[in-house]
């Protein structure tokens, strides 16, 4: 432990609670849960009002994924909770074949206890990915929460940590592989990141029934209006998202990350 928390600080990482003790929190994970801006990226809209996110972040977010499978034995839960509606958001909700994606949701705690119930699952077994205020409600009852850094925010941070509302704040800024770095802190804190590495460079069997696993997965995407929680054209939506790949392809034909 004292050698993953030299690494992980040496690139500018804080561990506000410490290794050995967030170790044990990590493995109790049953559901990861990401805010989207400031978090895949800095928070810049492009003309469609869309943000988008790195292929970077979206591998590590499936390796932990297939981290936690390994150790759980069990696909964990996984969404990206928004506060505003992001087309990108729930594209990459479906090519990745998230568990939810909500959009529009402005009290995060009361989402976050829609998308447990969905999967029985209770607040101190979620990771949480976050960045500003509106993520504060989650934060506040997660189990492992990690703070994206952004060095243009530093009475926040200090409101955070002042509030036990972090558990590590990232080395790297908002858009700047932050995602990356936390999926591969909470792998390196279960002890799992070697096995990952192996069975993916591997690819069979282990990592082909996990990847079918989780191309199983139809992604379920809603829209909070009036703090009321309603499906969002979950039909359409998931087919736009995944109509790039095929979900089920021959195994040697498959293309996963």
């Amino acid at each position: 432990m004292p050698e993953l928390q030299n690494l992980f600080e040496k690139m500018g990482g804080r561990f506000v609670t410490l290794p050995d003790v967030l170790a044990e929190k990590a493995a109790r994970i049953r559901a990861v849960v990401f805010d989207w801006d400031g978090v895949f990226n800095d928070g810049v809209k492009d003309e469609s009002g869309s943000s988008t996110f790195s292929e970077v972040d979206s591998m590590g977010t499936n390796l932990l994924r297939f981290g936690l499978w390994l150790h759980q034995g069990r696909m964990p839960a996984s969404a990206i909770i928004t506060g505003v509606h992001n087309e990108r958001a729930l594209e990459l909700v479906g090519r990745e074949h998230f568990h939810a994606g909500y959009v529009q949701a402005k009290h995060k705690v009361a989402v976050l206890e829609h998308f447990l119930n969905q999967h029985g699952l209770q607040p101190h077994e979620v990771a949480f990915f976050f960045d500003d205020a509106l993520d504060l409600s989650v934060a506040a009852v997660a189990g492992v929460r990690i703070l994206v850094k952004r060095a243009a925010n530093p009475l926040f941070t200090n409101y955070v940590l002042a509030n036990d509302l972090a558990d590590y704040v990232t080395g790297h800024e908002s858009g700047r592989f932050a995602v990356r770095e936390g999926c591969e802190l909470l792998l390196g804190l279960l002890g799992r990141y070697d096995e990952v590495m192996a069975e993916r460079l591997r690819y069979f069997p282990v990592y082909d029934d996990y990847y079918a696993a989780r191309q199983a997965i139809v992604p379920q995407l809603w829209r909070i209006e009036n703090q009321v929680i309603n499906p969002y054209l979950a039909e359409a939506a998931v087919e736009k998202a995944t109509a790039h790949a095929d979900t089920n392809p021959p195994s040697n034909l498959r293309n996963p990350q």
